[in-house]
């Protein structure tokens, strides 16, 4: 299963990161990039559903 990690930028679109095949690795990459560059991510699956939704 894909696990796709996205960000939301300055206007509320969510743009594409990286994706995983792994579920704790794309959160634990997820609230890594949260912290270093202070934007909201957002782990989906393969077809779009929300897994989790991380802050700064």
């Amino acid at each position: 299963m894909k696990f796709i990690v996205q960000y939301e930028d300055q206007f509320s679109k969510w743009h594409r990161f990286q994706e995983k095949h792994n579920k704790a690795d794309a959160v634990r990459t997820a609230k890594a990039r949260a912290k270093a560059t202070g934007k909201r991510f957002r782990v989906v699956d393969a077809d779009g559903r929300l897994i989790d939704l991380i802050y700064p």
